[in-house]
Order: C-alpha cells, then sequence, then structure tokens
C-alpha cells in the first residue's frame, strides 16, 4: 500500500524541481544561432548573471556542470606546479582541490571537519606563515550540500585581506547563488563560479564563472589554459565563440524564464523566502532530535545553510530505510548523505522553486515516515514549523 501517487516531490539538493515557466520556455523551436536574437538573448543573461554575482567583472557561460566549471577556473587562472590552498568544511572544496591535483596543482588542505564553517582565525594564521606567498589559490564553498554548512565569505576574505596576502580568492557559489546574499566585488572574491540546477532553478548543464580584472591579469600566463575552458577564446566579436561552438539554446530560453522569476520576486524577497523555509524545516528537526536519534550535522546553528539541512541518524538506525520509505511510499525524494555522511544522515533540500506547502508536505512525510518505521524522534516537528511559518509570515 502506498499514497504516492500524484506529483513527486523533489527535496534533493540538486537538481532541483523546475517552475512549470521554466519547463514551458524550453518547448519551441530551436533559433538561428547567428541571428540578433540569439546575440540579444546571450546578452541579457550576461548582463543579469553579473547582477547575481554583483560584479562588474566578465561572466562566462559554458555547456558544462559545477565540476566543469571548477575546471574553467583552475585552467584560466593557474600555472603547473602552482599552490592551492583548500579550505576544509565538507565535500566539494575538497573535490575542486582534486581536480587542482590531477591538473598539475600542488594541493594543501587546510584541515577542517564536516560539522563546522572554516575557522577564519586558522585561514589567516595559514596565510601569514606563508613568507614567500607560494599559495596562488584559495579555493572554498560558500555552501557545501554535503554537509550543509555555510561559510562566510565575507568574513574569508577579511581575513585574506588581513594577512595581506596575494593569492587569488576563488568561491563556489553552486548551492547559494540567487538564494542567499553573495556579493562578489564588495567582498574581494576575484574568481566565483556556480550552475544552473539549483537556485536558477534550470536543467543541470550550464556553468557559470564571473572573473574581476585580477583574475583576468593572472590569466595571461597562466599555462594550464586549454581551448575550451580558455576565457580568451571566448572573446571576440563572432557570437558563436563566447559558447566555443554552437550555443546551448534551449538551456539559455530555460536560464532566461528562470532569471525573469526570480527578478520579479525581488532578491532581497528570494533570500527572505528561503530563510523563512529554512528556518522552519531547522525547527522540525530541533523537536526530532528530542528523541536522541536525529541531530543537525552542524553544531552551530549560525553556521546552517538556508538551502539545504543535513540530519545525522544515530543509535544503528539507518536512514537509507527512511529515505525509501519517503519515496517509496509517499513521494518524497530525499538527499542521501554523501562523503564522511554516507549512510550516516539523510538531508532536506529547500532551495530554488520552493515554498510553504513544498516544504511543509516535506516535513510532514518525513514524520510519517519516522512514525512507521519507529524510528525515536520527538513528536510534533511539522508543527513546530507551521507554527514558526504562521508567526513569522505577516498578513
Amino acid at each position: 500500500m502506498t499514497v504516492r501517487a500524484g506529483r513527486e516531490f523533489l527535496a534533493i539538493p540538486g537538481p532541483t524541481t523546475m517552475p512549470d515557466e521554466v519547463l514551458r520556455a524550453m518547448h519551441r523551436p530551436a533559433i538561428d544561432i547567428y541571428s540578433d536574437q540569439m546575440v540579444d538573448l546571450s546578452d541579457s543573461l550576461l548582463r543579469d548573471l553579473s547582477k547575481l554575482f554583483a560584479t562588474k567583472g566578465r561572466v562566462y557561460i559554458y555547456i558544462a556542470n559545477g565540476h566543469g566549471a571548477w575546471e574553467a577556473v583552475l585552467s584560466n587562472a593557474l600555472s603547473r606546479g602552482d599552490k592551492v590552498l583548500v579550505l576544509e568544511s565538507g565535500s566539494f572544496a575538497i573535490g575542486w582541490g582534486n581536480a587542482a591535483r590531477a591538473m598539475g596543482a600542488e594541493v594543501e588542505v587546510l584541515k577542517g571537519d564536516w560539522c563546522r564553517a572554516v575557522r577564519l582565525h586558522e585561514v589567516e594564521a595559514r596565510l601569514r606563515a606563508d613568507k614567500n606567498h607560494e599559495i596562488k589559490a584559495i579555493l572554498v564553498a560558500q555552501v557545501d550540500t554535503a554537509s550543509s554548512v555555510v561559510n562566510d565569505i565575507e568574513a574569508i576574505g577579511k581575513a585574506i585581506k588581513a594577512a595581506d596576502h596575494p593569492a587569488l580568492y576563488m568561491v563556489d557559489t553552486v548551492a547559494s547563488l540567487g538564494c542567499m546574499p553573495f556579493e562578489m566585488d564588495k567582498w574581494g572574491i576575484d574568481v566565483a563560479m556556480s550552475g544552473s540546477q539549483k537556485g536558477l532553478m534550470t536543467p543541470p548543464g550550464l556553468a557559470f564563472v564571473a572573473v574581476n580584472e585580477r583574475a583576468q591579469a593572472v590569466n595571461k600566463t597562466a599555462n594550464m589554459r586549454t581551448p575550451y575552458w580558455s576565457w580568451a577564446e571566448r572573446e571576440g566579436i563572432e557570437h558563436y565563440r563566447r559558447y566555443a561552438g554552437t550555443a546551448p539554446v534551449h538551456l539559455l530560453f530555460a536560464l532566461r524564464q528562470a532569471i525573469d522569476m526570480l527578478f520579479s520576486e525581488g532578491l532581497e524577497n528570494v533570500i527572505r523566502r528561503h530563510q523563512l523555509l529554512a528556518e522552519a524545516v531547522r525547527r522540525a528537526v530541533a523537536v526530532w532530535s528530542e528523541g536522541q536519534v536525529l541531530g543537525f550535522n552542524i553544531s552551530e546553528a549560525s553556521e546552517r545553510s538556508n538551502t539545504v539541512t543535513a540530519v545525522v541518524v544515530g543509535n544503528g538506525h539507518d536512514p537509507m530505510r527512511l529515505q525509501h520509505y519517503c519515496n517509496e511510499k509517499c513521494g518524497v525524494v530525499l538527499g542521501i548523505g554523501i562523503g564522511d555522511l554516507q549512510g550516516k544522515a539523510f538531508r532536506i533540500a529547500h532551495m530554488g522553486h520552493t515554498n510553504a506547502p513544498m516544504i511543509l508536505g516535506t516535513l510532514g512525510v518525513v514524520e510519517v515516515g519516522l512514525n512507521a518505521l519507529q524510528i525515536p524522534h520527538g513528536a510534533g516537528g511539522t508543527e513546530a514549523a507551521i507554527k514558526y511559518l504562521g508567526g513569522s509570515v505577516h498578513p
């Protein structure tokens, strides 16, 4: 017996639920990739991506996922043998560092853990110790979807500045852009990258890299450059060079619609919506944790992201049983634990095209699963989320 009929709720941290308007935007014939219409579309997207990154620097669009954007950043800004400092707080900065190592960089990991954000004093101390400025780039994720931490990107930038270190500051915003505040120029970021499939509510397949003048200058001598990823190859008057060939026309149609929706809602309202829905999830998890089995992966409340929450499951209970039950019986797809949390946690995404009924429905199904599988938990988690939203979303 199931109660699964109807639309499936996708509560994984990417790809996220796509709005019907975005899906419809792709359902049209291709256009001439050499036409003024195509040029205007590209120009509008590059202009609006600059607004999302909050930069006056250049933005590049790649036909790739986030891993492709990692390579685009590394290949344009590094030379073989350059030393890279990776700020660990989960899985994804480490993955970025692994890509750098495979491409010929020397990689050092500033060891962190999966329960806390990057520690600012350790960043500053390590950079001050680098008297010869051997470190050429610093890699960090604003939100790590594996651990569900949010790093204070502005404060890390200040720590780099306090150490008076010239390394390029590079930030992964795949799980935060379009959901949370991000100020590339104001926070002293040299290169930022992101992807289409999370807060930007577009199918996987587009990646974005924003670059300031300092990074552009380093690019002139970087020797990791390859034709497809090269920033220089994507300049010039020929429009097709922006995509290193044929443009991903239908993905661009989708992205145009998605960004229009974000701007129509207003970025401040989008950010506030994510804050409210994330806190509703946290209120539920806090109540469930009273049963001494479930708990937050991120120990400090201020370091829990507004886009995804990782919930650890202890006392011998298997989170995959809950994930399977919610999916197969009720039609809600939760994120599984990955990396160090594999087999130890489940994740609830609350990013992109999400609203109160989607979040409350997801929380309700988790609570159904906890009851059905007799996993000990505090009663009334969903009710706590409802009460919080009722007191916070004013008439």
